[in-house]
């Protein structure tokens, strides 16, 4: 046998171990692009001016092909410059009803308004428009008829106790004439009396004397008294007549008519925190405007211009007027009052503004062309107008 080793069992080469293939990540949406779209719009917008830009109508030419130039603007009558002015219209003619004035220690109290017409009624002149409250004063007349009844009773009650008083007292004085007179007859039969007794009766003369003289200047003075007395009473029944007669002629003024024919037009005041209508049944004060009877005939619009360009308003200068409120009412006017000094606008920012006053008379005539109603006028330049003629 031989001495070789045993073959080994047989292996399987080795493989190679695979190497690990990258898996493919899933693609990710990208962020968008902001920008994309203004780009986009600006390409669009610059296009479409391009278009119109370079299109064939975009100028307008001759048969030659040449385009049209403008007309040179000339000065003179070819232009009419015009100033816009805004204000509120407002009536030439009317007339303010304002609350009566009573005379007497009534004269400031406070009224109630009982009866008024309706805002935007025509009224004719004399027509009654307002009516206040006079039952109190009603009340207060027949107390003041009582006072004057009762001080001609007192005049007629002093005049009696007078002529009492004045009777005692001439009676005082003939009996101090009498006592005068008895003295003097007994002082001249004192001649066979004693010394003393002559000077007895010559004191009760002197006295008796002195008492009818005293009483004699109290006379006169009763009578000056008694005329001095009866003028005081006089002078009150006096002024509690003319104080009767000032009430019977206040008693008409609490009804108010119309002074002329017109439009009735209610006044603003501020009540409850905010502007409104005059109404019925508002406590008013006197010399307090409650109404205006306006002539809308004579319609106008009021404006302010500034001060800088006052020089291009004339009186007579033609205007056309238009109203907010009415797009399609239209009126021709002329300028028929500028205000001869300026007048500050405002407060705050246009307190240093100057602003000045120019009234245009409306002609024509419109049911809806009432007061305060804003609107507006076209004025042509008063420089145009110099230069036409």
């Amino acid at each position: 046998m031989s001495s070789q080793p045993a073959p080994a069992p047989f292996q399987e080469p080795a493989q190679p171990s695979p190497r690990p293939v990258r898996v493919p990540e899933p693609p990710q949406p990208g962020r968008p692009r902001r920008w994309r779209i203004p780009a986009l719009i600006a390409v669009i917008a610059l296009g479409g001016l391009l278009y119109f830009a370079l299109r064939p109508d975009a100028a307008t030419k001759t048969g030659g092909g040449d385009v049209v130039q403008p007309a040179p603007v000339t000065a003179g009558r070819d232009v009419k410059p015009r100033i816009r002015l805004s204000g509120q219209t407002s009536a030439r003619n009317f007339a303010q009803i304002m609350v009566p004035t009573f005379r007497g220690p009534d004269s400031g109290r406070d009224l109630t308004l009982m009866n008024a017409v309706k805002p935007g009624t025509f009224v004719n002149k004399g027509d009654i428009v307002a009516e206040f409250d006079a039952q109190t004063l009603l009340d207060h007349v027949d107390d003041v008829k009582d006072q004057v009844q009762q001080a001609e009773n007192d005049v007629k009650k002093r005049e009696a106790e007078q002529l009492v008083e004045w009777t005692s007292l001439q009676q005082s004085v003939k009996v101090a004439k009498a006592d005068w007179d008895k003295a003097l007859l007994d002082q001249r039969a004192a001649e066979v009396n004693t010394e003393i007794q002559r000077e007895i009766a010559r004191l009760r003369v002197e006295e008796s004397e002195a008492a009818y003289k005293a009483l004699i200047k109290e006379l006169e003075d009763k009578k000056r008294s008694h005329a001095a007395d009866l003028m005081i009473l006089k002078i009150t029944v006096k002024r509690q007549a003319i104080h009767l007669n000032n009430h019977v002629i206040d008693l008409p003024r609490f009804k108010v008519r119309a002074p002329m024919d017109g439009l009735a037009v209610m006044a603003q005041t501020f009540r409850g925190g905010e502007n409104r209508s005059v109404q019925v049944g508002d406590q008013v004060f006197p010399g307090m405007q409650i109404m205006k009877i306006v002539d809308t005939r004579s319609m106008q619009l009021e404006a302010l211009v500034s001060q800088a360009d006052s020089d291009k308003f004339r009186v007579g200068q033609a205007a056309q007027i238009g109203v907010d409120a009415f797009p399609d009412l239209k009126f021709n006017g002329k300028i028929h009052s500028i205000g001869a000094l300026a007048t500050r606008s405002g407060t705050g920012e246009s307190y240093w503004v100057r602003s000045v006053p120019v009234k245009i008379a409306i002609e024509g005539n419109d049911p809806r062309l009432i007061p305060d109603l804003s609107a507006w006028a076209f004025v042509d330049s008063a420089q145009q107008q110099l230069a036409q003629r």
